[in-house]
């Protein structure tokens, strides 16, 4: 394999477009995430308030029933939308047409989740970022991939890759699936790890940010909101995905100082969301 193409601040002050001084939440994007199971609504929470924290101008989140509180006073500024299932996404009804759509954190692997996934994919128009549960119901599900639109963005972290492509021996031949997996079904892949790599058909490119503090529960659910809102401001996928990577990784780099590894969380990239943004100016 040639060497991966450098994501780096030279690449990523070239893509970033600052926020117009004269815009209004209406034209800056509506962004809807599809998260949440009994005992996971803070993966709804984490990506909807991450999705906001990227300049998204509005986000709606959809959830199961009992989750409705909890977003409603942990995120005053999301709109809430919930499922008619108290515990679990059965059928996802959407009041509006949103500018991007990220689903899959936390949603877990009912049937009628895999259904109401099955039943919003064959309808859904809206640029896409699938992440977690929602890619553990399409690797069960491969033919559903069939439905899933060009230039999508899925976000797999080791486990779920190799459910998705199947084991590998080597890191060439890691890559080498990765490649032809998203050839076939024309999506670009953001393969998560230290470093992550974004596999965008045969073009690899590696992300220059992040370290260790990174690896803790909820970061990928941030990750999901970064992308979702960077694609509901309109910008391309294949540029969304760099950018998002690249400052994801940057507010652990700019936070480490402060927090050390150990108590940095997935919280913190969201703090630290508004410093990585302002490096790059």
């Amino acid at each position: 394999m040639k060497s991966p193409f450098l994501i780096n601040k030279e690449e990523i002050v070239k893509i970033y477009k600052p926020v117009n001084p004269h815009t209004h939440k209406g034209i800056q994007g509506h962004a809807v995430i599809i998260a949440g199971s009994y005992g996971k609504i803070g993966a709804g929470v984490l990506a909807s308030k991450s999705c906001l924290k990227s300049g998204c101008g509005l986000v709606t989140t959809f959830i199961p029933k009992c989750g409705y509180q909890i977003l409603q006073i942990s995120i005053p500024e999301v709109m809430t939308v919930t499922d008619e299932n108290t515990n679990f996404i059965t059928s996802i009804h959407l009041p509006l047409q949103p500018q991007a759509v990220g689903i899959g954190p936390g949603i877990g692997k009912e049937l009628g989740t895999q259904k109401a996934l099955f039943e919003f994919l064959r309808i859904n128009k809206a640029p896409l970022v699938i992440d977690a549960d929602a890619l553990n119901i399409l690797a069960e599900n491969q033919s559903w991939l069939e439905l899933v639109p060009e230039d999508t963005i899925v976000t797999p972290h080791p486990k779920e890759l190799e459910r998705l492509i199947g084991k590998w021996n080597s890191e060439a031949e890691k890559f080498q699936k990765t490649i032809a997996f998203s050839e076939k079904y024309k999506i670009i892949v953001v393969m998560k790890g230290a470093p992550t790599f974004i596999i965008n058909r045969t073009s690899v490119y590696e992300n220059t940010t992040g370290n260790a503090a990174l690896a803790t529960a909820g970061s990928g659910d941030v990750l999901t909101g970064i992308l979702t809102s960077l694609l509901a401001q309109g910008y391309e996928p294949k540029y969304a995905s760099k950018l998002g990577v690249y400052l994801h990784g940057l507010t652990a780099d700019l936070a480490l100082p402060k927090t050390g590894y150990e108590s940095f969380t997935a919280s913190t990239i969201i703090k630290y969301l508004g410093k990585a943004f302002l490096s790059l100016v």
